[in-house]
């Protein structure tokens, strides 16, 4: 799962980096931006939203980046195809924009719960992109709960899940609101895929608390004869390897009562945009540009070999 050297570093892995353009200019565009703006091995060429007026496009304006207001439409006019393109929009906009992208033959990193494309969450797939060029994040949930769900059905006879999530509704924008109905249908079929379980439930509570809430998730699982020792120590291993790409995500309770176990995380955001309680876009933003830095390392070594020759 570790990147190769050239992708944030200095090594050769990278011949140049890749082109990329970004669309949705949102809370969690802002942030994918950010990210970006600091990867050695990509190169944001274009940041497209709706609204001239966004946070989101002067926020790009401002790190010196392009900007449009004519969204996907400016994507598909550039002169040449980019490498990546990251879709922070919403899924029902995403349909469309992969039917347009996808003869492109660019990689699409779809951070809404669409449910098109390779399911991704690093601590469990890798962030290597199969052949189909769609790359889905499933959802802030899916990202925080998939590692411990995958922890707990790989070793333990689990009969039943629960994944229960609550983002601040300050940061909880239309996308996510419009979107509840995929958020949970993806978020299922993600728990169920890497969990073999399918009586499964997920839910998402966006949480008026002032202070906001922080991003915390809810593993709640029947386990017969679960072993209290076993289930955390399987559960600190699952979110040691998240650690490696979201360092703000922490185990907060786990807890088995006869054959009830209830792992809770909270992801703190390590952000230049996002305040810290909004974890749950830092967790799948970061998720997202790894599947890119891995990306940018393939297409490197190709090019690299084709000189060669």
């Amino acid at each position: 799962m570790s990147l190769a050297a050239g992708v944030t570093g200095t090594g050769p892995d990278v011949v140049e980096p890749a082109t990329v353009a970004v669309i949705g200019t949102g809370a969690i565009g802002q942030d994918l931006i950010s990210k970006i703006d600091r990867s050695r091995a990509l190169d944001c060429r274009l940041v497209a939203g709706r609204n001239p007026g966004s946070a989101g496009l002067r926020h790009a304006e401002r790190l010196g980046l392009p900007t449009t207001a004519a969204g996907i439409d400016a994507v598909l006019a550039a002169e040449r195809p980019f490498d990546i393109v990251f879709d922070a929009t919403n899924a029902a906009s995403h349909l469309e924009h992969w039917r347009l992208l996808e003869p492109l033959g660019t990689l699409v990193v779809d951070l809404t719960p669409s449910g098109v494309g390779q399911m991704v969450v690093p601590a469990v797939t890798g962030v290597r992109v199969a052949a189909g060029r769609n790359v889905n994040l499933i959802s802030c949930g899916g990202q925080a709960s998939v590692p411990v769900v995958h922890a707990l059905a790989t070793r333990f006879p689990v009969t039943y899940l629960e994944v229960v999530s609550t983002v601040a509704s300050t940061i909880a924008g239309r996308a996510t609101r419009l979107n509840l109905d995929e958020y949970v249908a993806t978020t299922e079929r993600a728990v169920t895929t890497y969990s073999g379980v399918g009586d499964v439930k997920a839910i998402l509570n966006i949480s008026p608390a002032v202070p906001p809430a922080t991003f915390r998730t809810a593993v709640h699982a029947r386990i017969p004869g679960a072993d209290a020792a076993a289930v955390r120590a399987a559960v600190d291993e699952a979110a040691a390897r998240v650690r490696t790409f979201a360092p703000g995500y922490e185990v907060t309770a786990c807890t088995v009562v006869d054959d009830r176990v209830t792992v809770a995380v909270q992801v703190l955001a390590h952000s230049d945009v996002l305040p810290r309680y909004a974890g749950n876009l830092d967790i799948i933003n970061s998720a997202a540009v790894m599947v890119a830095e891995q990306h940018a390392t393939a297409i490197g070594r190709t090019a690299r070999a084709e000189v060669a020759r």
